[in-house]
């Protein structure tokens, strides 16, 4: 039987982070941290540690999985790991997203939360 992927939720901001920046494909670890700091303008930094730990438990409960070993371009380095979205990851992403998503709803339901586009 397949684990239920609600049993993953509710994510930590580092790892629906890693998530998302993996749902454009592969990408080694140094890159997810790139992305990371890129999409929350900075506000989430990822040191080696919580990256690499958080990853290592990503892949323990099958959420990502390490690419087989292949060289990208020519200046890529051969010790780099790269990781991709599981199927299940995937599932658990969206999950999670609608579980976010309905948390907004209440917030503006109860005008705690406005609209800031062109802000």
């Amino acid at each position: 039987m397949a684990p239920d992927p609600r049993g993953q939720l509710p994510l930590t901001a580092v790892v629906l982070h890693i998530l998302l920046a993996l749902t454009d494909g592969e990408r080694h670890g140094y890159a997810i941290a790139q992305e990371i700091e890129e999409t929350t303008a900075g506000e989430i930094r990822t040191g080696p540690g919580t990256l690499y730990g958080s990853i290592q438990r990503m892949l323990a409960a099958s959420l990502v999985e390490e690419t087989a070993p292949r060289r990208r371009a020519a200046d890529d380095d051969e010790r780099r790991r790269y990781y991709r979205l599981t199927a299940f990851g995937k599932r658990v992403l969206e999950l999670e997203l609608q579980r976010l998503s309905r948390i907004v709803r209440v917030a503006r339901a109860k005008r705690l939360l406005h609209d800031t586009v062109g802000a």
